[in-house]
C-alpha cells in the first residue's frame, strides 16, 4: 500500500497520466487518418478532454512534489476524466438511439478559443454523429472512452484519497516536536 502511494504522489504517475493521454490521441489519429473514420463533434469533445489531460500531466511532472500542486492537478485530472465520460456517455447514448440529442458539424468554440481553426488536423469536426468503429474486444470507441474515463477517474480518487491521508500525516509529523 505504501508503495502504491508513493507512486500516486511521483513524477511517474504523471508520466503515466500523461501516456495514457498521448496513446488515446495517437489512437484517435490512426482512426482518423489511417482508417479513414472522419471524427464528429462529441469525439472532437472527447479528444479535447484527453488532451487537457495530457497538458495537466505534463505540468505535474514538472512539479509532483509540491502538495498544492498535487492536489490542484488531480482535481483537473479528474475534472477531465468526468468530461470525458460525459462526452462519451452521450456519444454511447448516440449511437444506441437512448439518448435525446444530435452533434452539429461545427465544434461550437467561441472565436477566441477556436480550436478547430487553429489546429485543425487535431480538432477539425468532420462527420456527423453516427456508430463509433468497432476496437478491441468488439468494443465501440463509445464504450472504450467510458471504461477508460471511468478507470482514469477511479486512479485519480485513488491518488486524491492518497492526498488527503498522507496529508493529514504530514501536518501530524510537522506539529510533533521529536
Amino acid at each position: 500500500m505504501h508503495s502504491l502511494v508513493t507512486f500516486l504522489k511521483s513524477r511517474g504517475y504523471w508520466l503515466m497520466m500523461a501516456a495514457v493521454s498521448l496513446a488515446m490521441l495517437v489512437i484517435a489519429l490512426y482512426y482518423q487518418y489511417a482508417l479513414g473514420e472522419e471524427p464528429c463533434q462529441v469525439c472532437i469533445q472527447a479528444r479535447l478532454w484527453v488532451f487537457a489531460l495530457l497538458m495537466v500531466s505534463m505540468t505535474l511532472a514538472t512539479f509532483p512534489k509540491n502538495r498544492l500542486w498535487r492536489l490542484s492537478g488531480n482535481l483537473l485530472a479528474l475534472a477531465c476524466a468526468v468530461g470525458l465520460g460525459e462526452r462519451a456517455w452521450f456519444l454511447y447514448q448516440l449511437e444506441n438511439g437512448i439518448g435525446n440529442g444530435s452533434c452539429e458539424f461545427q465544434l461550437g468554440m467561441p472565436d477566441w478559443f477556436a480550436l478547430d481553426q487553429w489546429f485543425p488536423s487535431l480538432f477539425e469536426v468532420r462527420n456527423l454523429c453516427s456508430f463509433t468503429p468497432e476496437m478491441l474486444l468488439g468494443l465501440s470507441m463509445a464504450e472504450g472512452l467510458l471504461f477508460i474515463a471511468g478507470l482514469l477517474g477511479v486512479v485519480i480518487s485513488c491518488a486524491l484519497v492518497s492526498h488527503q491521508l498522507t496529508g493529514q500525516g504530514e501536518s501530524r509529523s510537522s506539529r510533533d516536536p521529536r
